[in-house]
């Protein structure tokens, strides 16, 4: 019976291990990574319970829909505490400036983080020669 309990034992720990990992890979891992150049037209505070930041940004060209033809939108998350990403943002808002987005894009995305899978890192904004 003792060597029963022992095995249950270290079967529930390396199953509580390989859980714990597969939860720090998908919260930390990116899929993928790049930029997106275009400009910024929303960016808000959302959420019941948990706030996140989301933005929208009109990068271009037109889609077309049952309510007509409408600009084609990227929407991004921001995580809560990079701020200067946000002033920057707001100031690309304000003035209607174009810049270029780096993002990350994560295998899942988990509710407290934010709505969407692609999560801004770095606002450069596009001077107009």
């Amino acid at each position: 019976m003792e060597k029963f309990k022992k095995i249950v034992r270290w079967t529930i720990g390396i199953i509580a291990a390989l859980a714990i990992l597969i939860f720090l890979f998908f919260n930390y891992a990116s899929y993928s990574e790049g930029f997106r150049v275009g400009t910024p037209i929303k960016l808000s505070k959302k959420g019941n319970i948990i706030k996140t930041w989301e933005g929208e940004m009109n990068i271009g060209g037109l889609t077309s829909s049952n309510e007509g033809v409408i600009p084609t939108q990227w929407e991004f998350s921001i995580h809560g505490s990079d701020e200067e990403v946000r002033e920057k943002l707001n100031r690309a808002i304000e003035r209607g400036n174009r810049v270029k987005l780096y993002y990350k894009e994560k295998y899942v995305r988990f509710f407290w983080q934010g709505d969407t899978k692609y999560f801004i890192y770095e606002v450069e904004p596009i001077s107009e020669d």
